[in-house]
């Protein structure tokens, strides 16, 4: 009778679920048709959101495994997505394609301070873990084209390049100086190939000739452990700005490396009970999920159970999953996003078809005054793909239309072109798009910026510098208002420097740029070291809409 009862409850639900209107609507065959250049029928893994070209629209990179790297942008006249990357050595982004390259992971952070995003690829080929036999690539935008870093003369001598079975790459500013550092997470093979961090050495570098020196700073800066390296992601975590690190691993602890404001990190996963040991991560993200104002962690374990853990007191976490949230699958990328405009954030897991159909999922998860959010599957429509190798997964708003855009890349176990999804729900809603700049103009990966609402007070998201599995999102900070509007913002950069400001009545609906403070702008200056790391806040009475 008890088996009954649950075949008639999980129908009921299925029943339910079927008749919600579908969140996303394949848009492929018209945005990226498949063809041979643009949208090859190959192995594809990580996807990283950037101003490839230096004209201010953003592109999409994807790591080509068995063939070409990708660089999709969008063409308005078109109205299509379309590869310039293309094969033609007179072309300025001819070195991207790298095809002998396997790469899995990409991501872009200004690793020189010129105000331009480098592009780092982890290559694994023929590695699964330890020693790889190719080196990964950083390529800068230097004598009219890109040209690879770790290639030349100067970093080869230094001996720099990794060459590791990398997984996820992300970019952390770690001494807040608007200067980024690539973290590689490496999957290590017994005491080879520790967890690097590869930065610019600044004093053997000389930026008027183009002469980057790099350096990895991994034992430095006290991340150099050694394990099997699967997710990785950035931001103000536990430090109220200066940026932290979360590693969701394999075959051994997750880390929690909190930043302590010298350049150098601690490792707290198991005082704050993110350890996780007996699981394998993958995809991993950083949200607000209940509006407290504390950065909570969100990520996939391979068949095994998924974690929603919201931050509580003393920087202890909670997993607050539900049964249907956590179900088992063969996660690949995890995505946090208001993706229908309402205020409330989507949770999306892509999953890779593994020994049978694995549907993508997505999830809503609603802020609550008095509890935890309330957790709801919502129907994923065409994004469900049951039997798409789903790899890496992205986001951005390519056409400008003020709603977030899904692209999907599919690989390891079979060749598919990548997919490209639209949103159907939520285009009368508000919105707001907020890209907060360093000192040297290039995006503020790591920056976290708060917008305070008539109605629902505070939405807090971080400018992502790599998450999702392989992956790095759009950098830009989106927000849906539903029927409400911002009122103020608050921008808070890696080296503890924030500004609050009003926003204008017609800013709702629009991208809001904002500089980085020059000296008696900021609204505090107080670092997080001078504070203890707390996240004690200064008395904002004047602020309209702060809670």
């Amino acid at each position: 009778m008890e088996t009954l009862w649950l075949c008639l409850l999980c129908l009921s639900f299925q029943l339910s679920r079927a008749s919600q209107e579908s969140m996303f609507s394949v848009v492929t065959n018209t945005v990226l048709p498949p063809d041979a250049f643009h949208n090859p029928t190959q192995l594809n893994y990580g996807m990283a959101v950037t101003d490839v070209d230096g004209d201010g629209d953003l592109e999409v990179v994807v790591a080509g495994y068995n063939g070409p790297n990708l660089v999709l942008k969008y063409d308005q006249s078109q109205k299509q997505l379309v590869n310039i990357a293309v094969d033609d050595r007179s072309s300025p982004y001819f070195a991207l394609r790298d095809p002998q390259g396997n790469a899995i992971g990409v991501t872009a952070c200004d690793v020189d301070g010129d105000g331009r995003e480098e592009l780092y690829f982890l290559n694994t080929n023929s590695a699964f873990s330890g020693r790889a036999t190719y080196s990964d690539k950083l390529f800068k935008f230097r004598n009219g084209r890109f040209e690879d870093l770790l290639s030349d003369d100067l970093n080869q001598h230094r001996g720099v390049a990794n060459k590791m079975a990398g997984r996820s790459v992300a970019c952390v500013d770690r001494k807040g100086t608007g200067r980024y550092s690539v973290y590689v997470a490496n999957y290590a093979s017994g005491n080879v190939g520790p967890h690097a961090l590869i930065e610019m050495d600044e004093a053997a570098s000389d930026l008027s000739r183009g002469i980057i020196a790099l350096t990895d700073v991994g034992a430095e800066a006290g991340i150099n452990k050694y394990t099997g390296g699967r997710g990785v992601v950035v931001g103000p975590i536990i430090n109220e700005a200066r940026s932290d690190v979360f590693c969701d691993n394999e075959n051994g602890p997750n880390f929690l490396f909190r930043a302590n404001g010298d350049g150098t990190f601690s490792d707290i996963a198991r005082r704050a009970g993110v350890e996780d040991s007996k699981q394998h991560g993958r995809g991993v993200a950083l949200a607000d999920f209940n509006g407290d104002g504390k950065t909570d962690i969100v990520y996939g374990n391979w068949n095994g159970p998924h974690r929603l853990y919201i931050q509580g007191p003393n920087q202890r976490f909670k997993n607050i999953a539900t049964q249907a949230f956590s179900s088992p699958s063969p996660i690949r990328t995890v995505i946090a996003a208001d993706f229908d405009n309402d205020k409330e954030l989507e949770v999306f897991f892509n999953n890779i078809a593994y020994r049978g159909q694995s549907p993508n999922r997505i999830f809503r998860v609603t802020r609550r005054s008095t509890s935890d959010p309330s957790i709801e599957e919502l129907n994923v429509g065409d994004a469900a793909e049951p039997q798409g190798r789903g790899t890496g997964a992205t986001v951005t708003d390519f056409d400008g239309d003020g709603m977030l855009d899904l692209l999907i890349a599919h690989g390891e176990s079979a060749k598919q072109p990548i997919s490209v999804f639209k949103v159907r729900q939520g285009s009368s809603n508000n919105w707001l798009r907020v890209i907060p700049r360093t000192r040297y103009g290039a995006f503020a990966r790591g920056a976290k910026v708060v917008v305070y609402t008539r109605q629902s007070g505070a939405h807090m998201r971080i400018i992502d510098g790599g998450s999702g599995y392989l992956c790095e999102m759009e950098p830009v900070a989106h927000f849906g208002l539903g029927d409400d509007k911002g009122v103020s913002l608050e921008v808070y950069w890696p080296d503890g420097k924030s500004i609050t400001r009003d926003l204008k009545e017609g800013e709702t609906n629009s991208t809001v740029e904002i500089t980085y403070p020059k000296e008696g702008e900021e609204s505090r200056l107080t670092s997080d070291s001078q504070r203890g790391g707390g996240r004690e806040r200064e008395a904002l009475s004047e602020v309209p809409g702060h809670p």
